[in-house]
């Protein structure tokens, strides 16, 4: 249950507690390596090459084990329908460096973006972080309030992890690069529970629409990525599809909302 987060160079795991070292991992698509950083100092290094995935998960595993890391991960993709397990995977691969870099660069914008609209909200909210199952960018908020027990039913995720992460009730949005639902990237928002009306809400940019068979409002990446003022567009996305999960869901907005944080400048207080 360890997400990623875009940082200077790519993505970074954050720490990650062990019982004798603790340790962080960077995927670095400047110079295109994984890197394990151990608290006690030591390093390792993989190049980010072609490879077969079994090949990169056993050089991985032993990376971890040689410096003391906790090795007791998850051995098979989530969120993926007919998951292999990583070490079945030997098929060649192909790591194309410019794609990787392409697409850090945009989660980068994206971060930014998600990041400023994380400010307008007091209550408790998610960081901007990438989950690597559905491998998507994600900001959640949180109306404070529990919600119905969720039906499960995400291939290749145990239920209880669902269950865990949408006990209480949700506004959600983020970007991922298609596939799936989509075979193009997007930007999405939906809300947990879904209320009554959610779906025919205005979604704030005129190429946004709600997938029925999705359940949640889509936003087509090449909408904003060629729009004149693509920070206010996004922007007004997140704005729109929140407001209507909170207005309909019945949210204290009053008590959860601020005004949007400026660098440099405290909120005025009284």
């Amino acid at each position: 249950q360890a997400a990623f987060y875009v940082n200077a160079r790519g993505f970074t795991s954050s720490l990650i507690p062990g019982a004798a070292n603790s340790f962080e991992t960077v995927f670095d698509f400047i110079d295109h390596r994984l890197l394990i950083l151990a608290t006690d100092g030591r390093t390792a290094e993989i190049k980010l090459t072609d490879m077969a995935v079994s090949d990169f998960y056993s050089k991985f595993k032993a990376a971890l084990k040689h410096l003391g890391a906790p090795t007791g991960i998850h051995h098979a993709p989530n969120e993926v329908e007919n998951a292999l397990p990583f070490a079945a995977q030997t098929e060649p691969g192909v790591y194309d460096p410019q794609v990787a870099q392409d697409f850090w660069r945009a989660l980068l914008a994206c971060d930014l973006v998600f990041k400023k609209f994380r400010t307008g909200f007091l209550g408790k909210s998610s960081p901007v972080h990438l989950f690597w199952g559905s491998f998507d960018l994600a900001v959640t908020r949180f109306s404070g309030r529990t919600a119905p027990i969720h039906p499960g039913g995400i291939p290749a995720l145990p239920d209880e992890i669902t269950r865990e992460a949408y006990s209480h009730e949700v506004s959600s949005a983020g970007f991922w690069p298609g596939g799936g639902a989509t075979n193009f990237p997007a930007f999405y928002a939906y809300a947990y529970p879904t209320p009554d009306g959610f779906s025919k809400a205005d979604p704030g940019h005129k190429y946004a629409y709600f997938d029925d068979a999705f359940g949640e409002f889509i936003l087509p990446y090449d909408a904003i990525r060629k729009a004149k003022t693509p920070e206010a567009d996004l922007l007004a996305f997140l704005q729109s599809t929140y407001s209507a999960a909170a207005d309909l869901g019945g949210w204290d907005r009053a008590a959860l909302e601020s005004e949007l944080g400026e660098p440099r400048r405290p909120r005025a207080v009284g």
